[in-house]
């Protein structure tokens, strides 16, 4: 059970007039302009998503699962489908090559009870990309809409998709993959501006992305993804292209209160005030709590370690307390530590990083 969201940490976005044309999945029924958290191999684990979802997150992914694991009921993967009900709505997201593979995953994965199904087109890492699965798959859009066609027939639920712009600059096919995808029923479609090639390198080209979403022949919700950073960029996405929502991945790492700084600039076009010190640390360990408790303490803490220093990014010399915090062992260490950042830094000002 996930800790409740605790009252101190988290900036309201105050009386923030809707209106009623709201974004759905389906019966998932989103906000007028949702912000949705990418699924991040190793970071979007139950505690990230916690502080994610206090912070104002409208739609969570799980970490990516291998189709593999699943049907081999690996610890890794099986435990990859832990979600909570405070969490909803929320995707299990899959990847693999092989179609029978992945049929079989949707099934077990749809037994814990997910609100969708998100199947990963977009994973550009090698051991992950070159094998055919994720963003490889991108080579083969035929195996794609077979694939695809599979995972939607073995479920009830919602089926959705991740993907890139292609494979490289010579074949940004992903125009063609969004009309043919949503032909065999796929219900929403998040579009990285990058292909696999470019990693993430250089900036997100999101040309296509809007190109997709103004497409006459496109009635799903399509989300942008890349580079959103700042409220000031996701109102630009979001008039420049007329997307549906925006899918927010490393800029919220570190930084749960970007979903709802980007709320309150879109709605009023001014910024609220950043996170004090005080605020910054009740959700870092918040954070660490859940993390300890879904994990236990030795992994707990140790995959803590990437969440430190973009919690206390723009502390002055904070360098000294990060490399303490990356090496402590036991969570006694790390509360100790944590406190004596407070005492340090409670009163001053964050620093521009």
């Amino acid at each position: 059970m996930l800790l409740k969201k605790v009252g101190s940490p988290w900036l309201t976005t105050g009386d923030l007039q809707l209106t009623t044309i709201l974004v759905k999945i389906r019966d998932i029924q989103l906000s007028e302009f949702p912000l949705l958290l990418a699924p991040m191999e190793d970071v979007s684990d139950p505690p990230f998503r916690a502080v994610c979802k206090a912070g104002g997150a409208d739609l969570m992914y799980t970490e990516f699962i291998s189709s593999e694991g699943l049907i081999r009921d690996a610890v890794k993967s099986r435990k990859k489908l832990d979600i909570f009900d405070m969490e909803r709505p929320i995707g299990i997201q899959i990847f693999g090559s092989d179609i029978e593979s992945m049929r079989e995953a949707t099934i077990i994965a749809a037994e814990v009870n997910p609100d969708l199904i998100d199947i990963n087109y977009g994973c550009p890492v090698k051991n992950v990309a070159c094998k055919g699965a994720g963003a490889g798959i991108l080579k083969d859009i035929p195996k794609m809409v077979s694939m695809t066609s599979a995972i939607i027939k073995a479920t009830h639920l919602p089926v959705t998709v991740k993907t890139r712009l292609g494979w490289d600059d010579s074949t940004k096919n992903v125009t063609d993959v969004a009309e043919r995808l949503q032909d065999i029923g796929i219900e929403a479609l998040t579009i990285h501006g990058r292909t696999r090639v470019q990693m993430y390198k250089g900036e997100a080209d999101w040309t296509l992305i809007g190109e997709i979403k103004n497409n006459s022949r496109i009635k799903i919700p399509v989300f942008g993804n890349g580079d959103v950073d700042t409220p000031e960029k996701a109102l630009a996405m979001k008039n420049r292209y007329g997307i549906d929502g925006i899918m927010v991945g490393r800029a919220a790492i570190g930084y749960p209160w970007i979903f709802r700084e980007i709320k309150h600039f879109l709605a009023t076009e001014e910024h609220l005030d950043p996170p004090t010190i005080d605020e910054r640390i009740a959700v870092c360990l918040q954070h660490l709590t859940e993390s300890i408790r879904w994990k236990g303490e030795r992994l707990g803490i140790l995959e803590m370690r990437r969440h430190y220093h973009p919690y206390f990014k723009g502390l002055p010399y904070f360098k000294n307390y990060r490399d303490k915090l990356v090496h402590a062992e036991t969570s006694e260490a790390v509360l100790s530590l944590i406190e004596e950042v407070r005492e340090v830094y409670s009163g001053g000002e964050m620093m521009e990083a």
